[in-house]
């Protein structure tokens, strides 16, 4: 399975029903708190061209946020992200 990485802040409900997306699931995911840290909320922001978290990726393929997640979910695309 690819690594998961979920860059969030607090308060994010979005980042909070991203999280328990992935728990509920018992997939493993790894969390960036940016909470604070402007530059590199700066700098994921030139990377990804989004301003708001969560911002998720799949191994290296970013995805979006949490409304793009149940999208992919919902089309039977993010299984196959995941192998």
């Amino acid at each position: 399975m690819k690594k998961i990485i979920i860059y969030s802040k607090i308060p994010c409900p979005y980042c909070v029903s991203a999280k328990k997306f992935f728990s509920e699931r018992k997939i493993p995911f790894e969390e960036i708190d940016l909470t604070g840290k402007y530059d590199e909320l700066s700098k994921l922001v030139e990377r990804t061209n989004h301003r708001t978290v969560p911002q998720i990726f799949i191994g290296e393929t970013f995805i979006g946020g949490f409304d793009d997640l149940i999208k992919l979910n919902e089309k039977g695309a993010l299984e196959p992200l995941l192998k």
